[in-house]
């Protein structure tokens, strides 16, 4: 099988390899892809320098043409590309040629701003003096990203890195390289010089931690856990880089007596269960007020038993396998607490034996669960859900506020009132009105606050302040 190498240079290297699983499959392996070393991100962080003078300057219409080239052939090749989402991540069919849909958005909505690149030029208090105000490139950017989403993550760092005129060490979650791979094979062949983006896959121990060490990265963005997160900034404070950091969420979807029933339970069931359960942004915590509470666990369980977990690319799937062994064991470790804690297993929890050897779970609804609990208060990243009962809105924000992240809210009402205040009120980066929490559009701001995120927003123009300097400059008339 061949080796899928790591880009240095311009130059594609690495012999030895490590194995890419199907989760769905545990027999197939996906493809071979190159461990690099210490040494290898030393190299490609000095190739990255290297090639930063001439990359920062390059001409918008360059920059342009290259994106909007990868979006093409990502957007050509998303069947393609989104198999190999779905067999190397787990993630349902439909959901990976989504996800490489919206990877393609990114790199045409970023080839746009290339071409929209803009100052201000202002009057000073003095006579005869002119001001501009510019942002610039900031320098060599470290990418670090997860495996939850191989190719869309990946793309809305990458492109607006390269859009504002930076260059670039990327170091793909090693469980999920193929798409990361596939991403920076696009790029290399639409014409980026050599340099300007590096890849280099492997351990986080090993090649994250490189990263971490190097007093040469300008700037450094991570998704991942939270305890990696605090790491990040740690060695970011002491070399004086800048940082970016999304992290964990532990989102609520706050459901009132008012619901439509059919739409809280649909928001809820996507949000909670949806691509196993492994987004930063679903809701493991259903606020229930009292009215509906009985109403609403009895149709979220009606609507599991109708969910369909199997192999991510077989037709009929609605809900794919767990990632690998040690997320499956955290799942089910977490499950067992629920239990020890006094919660209510009401739905799930089993694992599933299917065609092909994998990681399968059942999606997981504990009930009579409280605030208080670890399944509550700690991210699980899996298909596991808790219904906290409340009496009232009053209540329910109290409770959907009492947490130490910050990310995604949602909330399932008819009130017009209730939704406005919530909205208002929610101590979190996004909220969403009879909605699920997860699921965001390409083109407007991603973070959160509290333990969720650090730094500027990730996604549409708003990227461009993590990814820019600004410079002012006077000029005498």
């Amino acid at each position: 099988m061949t080796i899928h190498q790591n880009l240095i240079a311009g130059e594609w290297t690495g012999t030895t390899g490590a194995e890419n699983i199907n989760p769905s499959d545990t027999n197939e392996v996906v493809g071979l892809y190159a461990s690099a070393n210490a040494q290898d991100v030393t190299d490609a962080i000095a190739a990255a320098k290297a090639a930063f003078p001439t990359w920062s300057r390059s001409g918008i219409l360059e920059r342009h043409s290259i994106l909007r080239k990868t979006s093409d052939e990502i957007l050509a090749r998303k069947d393609e590309l989104g198999a190999l989402l779905a067999r190397e991540e787990g993630k349902t069919l439909p959901e990976a040629i989504g996800e490489t849909i919206r990877a393609a958005q990114i790199f045409d909505f970023f080839a746009g701003e290339a071409l929209r690149l803009a100052g201000e030029v202002l009057p000073s208090v003095r006579p005869n003096i002119g001001v501009e105000i510019t942002r610039e490139p900031l320098g060599v950017i470290g990418i670090i990203t997860p495996w939850n989403f191989p190719i869309a993550i990946p793309a809305w760092k990458i492109a607006p890195a390269l859009c504002y005129g930076n260059t670039i060490v990327f170091k793909p979650a090693d469980l999920v390289p193929g798409c990361s791979w596939a991403i920076v094979d696009i790029l290399n062949r639409a014409g980026l010089p050599k340099g300007v983006l590096n890849l280099v896959m492997g351990k986080g121990s090993v090649v994250g931690q490189a990263m971490l060490d190097s007093p040469v990265l300008s700037g450094l963005t991570f998704t991942g856990s939270v305890g990696t997160g605090k790491r990040v900034a740690l060695s970011s404070v002491e070399h004086g880089r800048k940082y970016q950091l999304e992290m964990g969420g532990k989102n609520p979807m706050v459901v009132l007596d008012d619901a439509d029933l059919t739409v809280a339970v649909e928001a809820a069931a996507n949000s909670a269960f949806f691509s196993t359960g492994q987004r930063c942004t679903a809701s493991s915590r259903l606020i229930v007020t009292e009215g509906i509470h009985d109403k609403f666990v009895a149709a979220l369980t009606e609507k599991l038993k109708t969910l369909n977990v199997d192999n991510a690319l077989k037709s009929g799937t609605h809900i794919g396998p767990v990632v690998d062994a040690k997320q499956l064991k955290t799942d089910t470790d977490y499950i067992e607490i629920g239990r020890q804690e006094g919660a209510k297993l009401a739905f799930g929890g089993e694992l599933i034996s299917r065609d092909t050897p994998g990681f399968y779970l059942q999606p997981t609804l504990f009930t009579e669960a409280t605030n208080q609990m670890r399944i509550s208060r700690e991210e699980i990243f899996g298909p596991v859900a808790s219904v906290i009962r409340v009496k009232n809105y009053e209540e329910a924000l109290a409770v959907a506020n009492d947490t130490p992240f910050g990310l995604s809210a949602g909330i399932a009402t008819t009130s017009l009132k209730h939704a406005t205040h919530f909205k208002r009120n929610a101590e979190a980066g996004m909220v969403m009105v009879n909605l699920p929490t997860a699921g965001v559009d390409f083109h407007v701001p991603f973070g959160g606050r509290k333990g969720s995120s650090f730094g500027p927003r990730e996604q549409g123009k708003y990227a461009a302040e993590f990814f820019t300097t600004v410079k002012t400059a006077y000029t005498l008339a």
